[in-house]
């Protein structure tokens, strides 16, 4: 038999780094996308690619720190002994005697110094992955302005609400354009532990791809004012077209393309009649009932089926002031007062040229809009959040542990 040529090993391709750079697949679908490492050498090039230096000791502490935290997750949300919907499985003993993050690759590439099962080996793949999401969490550099950032898109909202002496709630303006709301909610800041969620079973698995960090709900009395809000906020420059994401926009509220047809008519009708406008708005309302969608579309695969809301993500320009340039121009100050300290002058001639005073960036907000009767059946019953945050965990979970769960021959509903 002829022998088989050295350079072929040049031309073996990895098809799984193929799916992922060339068609789309997310690498937390891949099995064999680490293959390649064969040694603690390589891991440590393959690391500082990634961005992470492990002979720095405070880096790979951080890794490993990671690593642990990874496992916790893991057993807290996926395995029946944090969660009773969670996979009857345990944490492989080898997991708890590594001691050095590069085992755990070895491990996970089938080229570990320990006799490790295929399952075993795909146990280390399962926690690389949930490592690699929370990485993805903690190091969006925008989360540090969280806290601004979320004050000035509220603001922009809060200017416009308003409640009158009965305590009724009402989007107006300065120039006596009026909506009764029956609620205007904020979303509450996510926690570290849901955003890790999330990401799990999103395509995009980046923190930056998140865009319900902040969110807000508008519930209004019927859904011709669930469309009126939509004019208000445009006309007050409160969202600005420009900055809408358009891939995310999504209406099961209210059959748009039927009531364009069916309004021109109504408003023919108001012309020749001379309708006042509370006869035109009962009116108007009851065309806008009877165009509800006859099939819902969701995008999000988690939203269940008689879930009635207008969704869109826009987009703001925040703007952040160092809080430390000031103080340090305070600090100038008093030292120019003083110019022959040593200290003094020290201060002075240092370079702030690196340090940003103000920091501008765009970021997302998601506003949802529904009618007080679809906010009820949108609450109650399977279409609950609570509902919604298990399917979530659910696709994550089997997403992570596919490649088990094939071996096991285990099914998830």
């Amino acid at each position: 038999m002829a022998e088989r040529p050295g350079y072929l090993s040049d031309y073996a391709f990895n098809w799984e780094t193929f799916d992922v750079v060339c068609s789309g697949k997310s690498s937390l679908d891949a099995t064999n996308y680490l293959t390649e490492l064969y040694e603690k050498q390589q891991v440590t090039e393959f690391l500082n690619g990634y961005g992470f230096n492990i002979t720095d000791p405070v880096e790979s502490a951080e890794l490993f720190g990671i690593f642990q935290e990874a496992l916790q997750f893991v057993k807290r949300y996926f395995l029946i002994e944090g969660n009773p919907d969670g996979l009857e499985m345990k944490v492989p003993n080898y997991l708890y005697t590594i001691t050095n993050i590069s085992e755990l690759f070895l491990a996970a590439t089938g080229h570990s110094n320990q006799k490790l099962s295929k399952e075993e080996t795909l146990w280390a793949g399962v926690v690389l992955k949930v490592m690699h999401t929370i990485l993805h969490t903690d190091k969006d550099l925008r989360y540090r302005y969280f806290s601004t950032i979320q004050q000035q898109i509220f603001d922009r909202f809060y200017k416009f609400i308003h409640r009158d002496e009965e305590n009724r709630l009402f989007l107006r303006n300065d120039t006596g354009m009026s909506i009764p709301l029956y609620d205007f909610q904020t979303k509450a800041k996510k926690t570290r532990d849901s955003i890790v969620i999330k990401l799990l079973h999103k395509q995009e698995n980046v923190a930056e791809e998140l865009f319900d960090r902040i969110g807000m709900r508008i519930i209004t009395y019927n859904k011709l004012d669930a469309l009126r809000v939509i004019k208000f906020l445009h006309r007050n420059h409160v969202i600005m077209i420009n900055n809408i994401k358009p891939s995310r926009s999504q209406n099961t509220l209210v059959d748009l393309p039927k009531l364009k047809k069916k309004i021109q008519t109504l408003y023919k009708e108001t012309i020749r009649e001379t309708y006042t406008e509370e006869v035109f708005y009962q009116k108007l309302n009851s065309l806008i009932e009877d165009c509800s969608p006859e099939k819902l579309h969701h995008e999000n695969r988690h939203s269940l089926e008689e879930y009635r809301a207008i969704h869109f993500t826009g987009r703001q320009l925040i703007k952040y002031r160092n809080p430390f340039m000031a103080s340090f121009n305070e600090v100038r100050k008093l030292a120019l007062k003083d110019r022959e300290n040593p200290v003094a002058q020290a201060l002075m001639n240092l370079d702030t040229s690196a340090i940003s005073r103000d920091v501008r960036f765009f970021y997302p907000f998601e506003v949802q809009l529904t009618d007080y009767e679809s906010h009820l059946k949108n609450t109650q019953g399977e279409a609950s959040h609570d509902e919604y945050k298990r399917s979530q965990l659910r696709s994550a979970m089997k997403r992570i542990f596919r490649p088990i769960l094939d071996i096991r021959n285990m099914h998830i509903d």
